[in-house]
């Protein structure tokens, strides 16, 4: 493996990260030029229906460098796309630009790409490299790649739990365990997700916002399930005048004065509510679902194996008593620390 490659893939992550939060539902993807070991251009896909990351890279070329392209390689964290959609096909900007070397970490699943886009480059002339890093770009894609392939968004399931796994009190009352730094953790994810979901009994018991206020960046669409009809009008999730998507057993009587903000969808009496939300969800290209409901929701969500990460907080205060945490088949694969929390990732285990 040439290093140098390697180090200039690791360049196109950093930029596409750049992008978390606005490309949904295409992928964050990032570019980087380089000539003789020299970057002379680099970008990222900045927001839905924008340009590409090549393009934004091959524009920020200065004037004096534009006569290199034909001499430089271009790093892409994700496969050039070869379709005809909002912009033009970046495949055909590569090659009307004359660059001689791509190299790419992982392959869009999107279908009319998914290896199209290099093939129509090497049947150019161009020479093409391909699975640099590619673990990373697969993780880093993997989210469009879920939802252009599965059907479904990206599923995220975040929960808090004491140092013993206590997730709440067996009264189910609302309890705060962990650090501020960890709170404005959360609505950084927030502002990455394009929907958050949560069941009836959290919205009934915290009355949440489930909104971002202590990030830059928008604010996910609220998804709330309701089976029981039981909840009053007067929630800040349908008061507050932001987006909210109610998906609602059949049959339950209308919930009164509610806005407009708020889309009410009847889950039918044959489907499985959790399926049919999602593909309501991927219906409405919303790409990326975080799920902060209660261990009943939570716990749905782990038993149908429709989760792709958790993401858990644990904090540092011992619960002597309460309800556990939702159990989760794997091991984390990291861990850190924030303030005196610990923050540890999971990934759902491959299914066979």
């Amino acid at each position: 493996m040439d290093h140098r490659d390697e180090h200039f893939m690791q360049r196109c992550f950093d930029l596409a990260w750049l992008g978390a939060g606005s490309t949904s539902p295409n992928p964050m993807v990032g570019a980087v030029i380089v000539h003789e070991g020299r970057i002379i251009g680099e970008g990222y896909h900045r927001a839905y229906g924008e340009a590409h990351a090549e393009v934004n890279a091959v524009k920020s070329v200065a004037p004096a460098d534009r006569s290199l392209l034909r001499e430089s390689t271009l790093y892409v964290s994700l496969e050039p796309c070869n379709i005809h959609r909002n912009t033009p096909p970046c495949t055909l900007l590569i090659l009307q630009e004359g660059i001689p070397r791509v190299v790419v970490s992982s392959v869009d699943q999107t279908p009319g790409v998914n290896g199209s886009g290099l093939d129509r480059l090497r049947k150019a002339g161009v020479e093409v490299k391909t699975g640099v890093l590619q673990e990373q770009g697969e993780r880093l894609s993997q989210a469009r790649n879920t939802f252009v392939t599965a059907h479904r968004p990206y599923i995220q399931l975040k929960y808090a739990q004491s140092a013993n796994g206590i997730f709440a009190p067996e009264d189910n009352q609302q309890l705060w365990l962990t650090h501020p730094y960890t709170k404005r953790l959360v609505h950084k994810w927030r502002s990455e997700a394009s929907a958050i979901l949560v069941g009836a009994n959290t919205a009934l018991a915290d009355n949440p916002q489930l909104s971002n206020r202590l990030y830059y960046g928008r604010s996910p669409v609220r998804v709330l399930i309701d089976r029981k009809g039981n909840l009053p009008s007067n929630l800040r999730i349908f008061t507050d005048g932001a987006p909210t998507l109610l998906f609602r057993a059949q049959g339950l009587p209308e919930i009164a004065n509610l806005p407009e903000t708020v889309q009410c969808i009847e889950i039918p009496g044959t489907a499985a509510s959790i399926p049919f939300l999602l593909r309501q969800l991927h219906d409405l290209k919303l790409s990326t679902l975080m799920v902060e409901g209660g261990i009943q929701t939570l716990q749905a969500f782990i038993d149908q194996g429709l989760w792709d990460e958790a993401l858990v907080l644990t904090a540092v205060s011992y619960l002597s008593s309460g309800r556990r945490a939702p159990n989760l088949p794997v091991g984390p694969v990291s861990t850190y620390q924030l303030g005196s929390d610990k923050v540890s990732l999971f990934y759902r285990p491959p299914i066979r």
